[in-house]
């Protein structure tokens, strides 16, 4: 298993790539390169909203986010995550670097 200090580079993003509407690319510092499509991502939202906060339990229905969601807006937020504003109105997600690396490796 890699060090603390070499995992934590792995999950520096070299480059953020909004592909197109619907897809994202990140490449990692460890040469790991991820696409993500928006509806699976927005899906995954990890906020208040979508994820009940004492249960974990998502509450977000899978089935109501349409494979036609489109990204809108894209926010790097500090030095560990994205914020997105989705076509369905949804923006208050914090997506972490980590967050995004573990759903790539799922």
């Amino acid at each position: 298993m890699a060090d603390p200090a070499q995992r934590r580079q792995a999950i520096e993003p070299r480059e953020i790539s909004q592909e197109s509407d619907t897809q994202l690319r990140i490449s990692w510092a460890d040469d790991k390169v991820c696409v993500y499509h928006a509806a699976h991502l927005r899906r995954a939202c990890p906020c208040a909203q979508c994820v009940n906060e004492w249960t974990g339990q998502r509450t977000l229905k899978p089935e109501v986010i349409s494979d036609d969601l489109e990204i809108r807006d894209l926010n790097i937020v500090g030095r560990y995550a994205l914020n997105f504003r989705w076509s369905d109105g949804h923006e208050t997600g914090i997506y972490s670097f980590q967050y995004l690396r573990d759903l790539c490796e799922q």
